[in-house]
């Protein structure tokens, strides 16, 4: 009986083992298989005469002198002392305006009208003063002639000259009011006192702001409007620290405006020396050409061109999307597949299969038809690339990947 049980427990022992070896094989067998099937999704194969359908082409990387760049964003700025603030010393109440946002105005135009009584009161003065002046001009006239026969006391001279000279100040004084206030001092007669005065533009530019309206009472040195010399606009970027010691005065700046294709040149003239809370910092570059059609605030991409570098390259047309990923081909090996002749033959030739890998890249500048492109580590650098051709066998692969 005993010997009976320990035969049976030999025979469980063997088949447990047994059963576990098979299950291990199998799993063994299972993930070459598995490896096997994801290598076998990033190939196509083409047949001869579909190859030269497509006209395939080959090709190896190449070293390339590519620019090296910067990619940023910003705008489109003037600089402080293009933008100006239209006001008037003297508050008043507009009674016209002639300005749009937009609008181009020329240095010394009318932009404004404003009244003010005091304007009155200014001439007012200033006539009258200047009637006193003439008058202690004529009185420290007779006063010397009469010092010089010792006629008056020194004192009399004395005080005819502090008079006359206070005189003149206080003439001086109105004289530069009213030019402040653009009203000329030797136009103002006792027929020509007027309330309103002009207000002219400073510089030639666009109206960027219009603050005002007819009817509205601005205070002294209150804006009136904005004016943009564009003349001397600039391209303000914003770029990251860790690319900061790569930029220098006098780079290149290529750049476009959200929205359009149209690309125009700057010059990096000055790189900012602050750090802001988000790690950027302001790059400024000048203008290579005067642009009637830029604004002030107007947003752009750009790209600072910060040298030449020796890089990996292929043509643009040898690199492919997909899924947002970057792909290029390469031939791997050729197969023959026998033709099944609709007449029994055997002798047909057998029909000659080109395959491709598709692997993935990373890619970067891109100049001159040719981009830069980062290999994956081990990649043979003498096998064949699809320079041409690359997208009809990216599109093979999709319709087969659809169809499975």
């Amino acid at each position: 009986m005993k010997q009976k049980f320990l035969s049976s427990l030999i025979i469980l022992t063997a088949a447990t083992i047994w059963l576990s070896s098979c299950s291990s094989k199998g799993n063994a067998e299972a993930t070459p298989a598995e490896e096997s099937k994801t290598k076998e999704a990033d190939m196509v194969d083409l047949s001869e005469d579909q190859s030269k359908t497509v006209n395939i082409q080959y090709g190896a990387i190449e070293e390339k002198n590519l620019s090296s760049v910067i990619r940023a964003s910003g705008e489109i700025e003037a600089p402080p002392q293009q933008l100006v603030t239209v006001s008037s010393p003297y508050g008043g109440v507009v009674k016209n305006i002639p300005l749009l946002e937009g609008k181009f105005v020329t240095q010394g135009q009318v932009i404004a009208v404003l009244e003010n009584p005091e304007f009155i009161q200014l001439q007012q003065d200033y006539l009258d003063y200047k009637s006193q002046l003439s008058y202690l001009k004529e009185e420290l006239d007779r006063q010397q002639e009469l010092a010089k026969e010792n006629v008056n006391a020194k004192k009399t001279l004395q005080k005819a000259s502090s008079e006359y000279n206070s005189m003149v100040a206080k003439v001086q004084g109105l004289r530069s009011k009213l030019q402040l206030i653009n009203i000329s001092p030797d136009k103002i007669g006792t027929g020509s006192i007027s309330s309103r005065t002009n207000v002219y533009a400073t510089t030639s530019g666009y109206v960027t702001k219009v603050k005002a309206n007819i009817g509205k009472y601005v205070n002294a040195n209150e804006a009136l409007a904005e004016i943009a010399d564009t003349r001397e606009l600039h391209v303000e970027l914003t770029v990251f620290e860790k690319d900061v010691p790569k930029i220098k005065a006098g780079q290149k700046v290529r750049f476009v405006l959200n929205n359009e294709t149209k690309e125009r040149l700057a010059e990096v003239s000055l790189v900012g020396r602050e750090i802001t809370a988000d790690r950027t910092v302001r790059v400024h570059g000048r203008l290579l050409k005067e642009d009637k059609e830029l604004l002030p605030g107007l947003f752009l991409k750009g790209i600072i061109e910060t040298g030449i570098a020796t890089t990996t390259a292929l043509p643009d047309k040898a690199i492919v999307q997909s899924a947002g990923k970057s792909y290029i081909f390469v031939a791997a090996d050729e197969i023959k597949e026998e033709k099944q002749p609709a007449d029994g033959k055997k002798d047909e030739a057998a029909e000659k299969h080109i395959r491709f890998k598709r692997i993935e890249v990373t890619t970067g500048v891109s100049e001159n038809g040719y981009a830069e492109v980062i290999l994956p580590e081990g990649f043979d650098r003498n096998i064949k690339v699809v320079v041409n051709g690359a997208y009809d066998l990216l599109s093979k692969m999709n319709n087969l990947e659809k169809e499975e």
